[in-house]
């Protein structure tokens, strides 16, 4: 979740199925993106090592260029080459993590896809259907997230497996959340235009994106408890 708008606006049937359309799409090509950028990672020992050893350094280069295409967010097409430079930067940061996951626990990369694909299109569509108002949810779950981001730096120091666990169940239940949230503003709160689709994309990718890393972290400390 990321960029906001004040204010609410009406959008004709069309407008909001072009933003819709625009949406999704880029998420799509961003996930796809991302993982062209894992298997870049991978297949590329030198930069691999450099991910693994510099992830800060990694961190800022991600996003710079998220910086640059929220800045240039309806600048077409230079907010699409942005962002898509931001997701393969991603996939570059996450990929030491996910070979790490991968040679502790065989296979589970392909089930937390499975599993975070599921919960996607379920809370995706909850959103769409259901007749709640979802607008209280924004602040509640950015709380959420603010008190996992500070949770997380005391477990960098203390190194508690149990205390991740929890945080990666925590972090699953605050993305579900905004899921829901930042879905709900895409398809009813008409907080966006049509050409708002990058932040509105963004927001989605990051949420769809944390929620697999979370899973992928509770699959692995089930496995390992087990």
């Amino acid at each position: 979740m990321g960029v906001s708008y004040p204010g609410t606006l009406v959008l004709s049937g069309e407008e909001r199925a072009t933003l819709v359309r625009r949406t999704y799409g880029l998420v799509f090509v961003s996930v796809i993106v991302t993982a062209l950028g894992v298997l870049f990672c991978m297949s590329t020992p030198s930069v691999f090592q450099a991910a693994a050893q510099h992830p800060i350094i990694t961190m800022i280069a991600m996003f710079a260029p998220l910086w640059m295409a929220m800045q240039a967010r309806r600048d077409y097409p230079k907010n699409i080459i942005l962002t898509l430079i931001f997701t393969f930067i991603e996939g570059i940061f996450i990929a030491p993590f996910l070979v790490y996951a991968e040679t502790r626990s065989p296979g589970i990369i392909g089930q937390a896809g499975i599993l975070t694909l599921s919960t996607f299109g379920v809370l995706s569509l909850y959103a769409v259907v259901s007749r709640r108002d979802f607008s209280a949810w924004g602040s509640f779950f950015m709380i959420g997230l603010w008190v996992l981001i500070a949770t997380s730096l005391l477990n960098f120091f203390f190194q508690s497996a149990l205390a991740s666990l929890w945080i990666a169940a925590g972090t699953v239940l605050v993305f579900s959340g905004l899921l829901v949230f930042d879905t709900a503003r895409i398809v009813r709160s008409g907080q966006y235009t049509a050409d708002d689709y990058v932040p509105a994309a963004v927001n989605i990718y990051l949420d769809l994106l944390n929620l697999f890393l979370a899973i992928v972290s509770l699959l692995g400390g089930g496995r390992r408890r087990g």
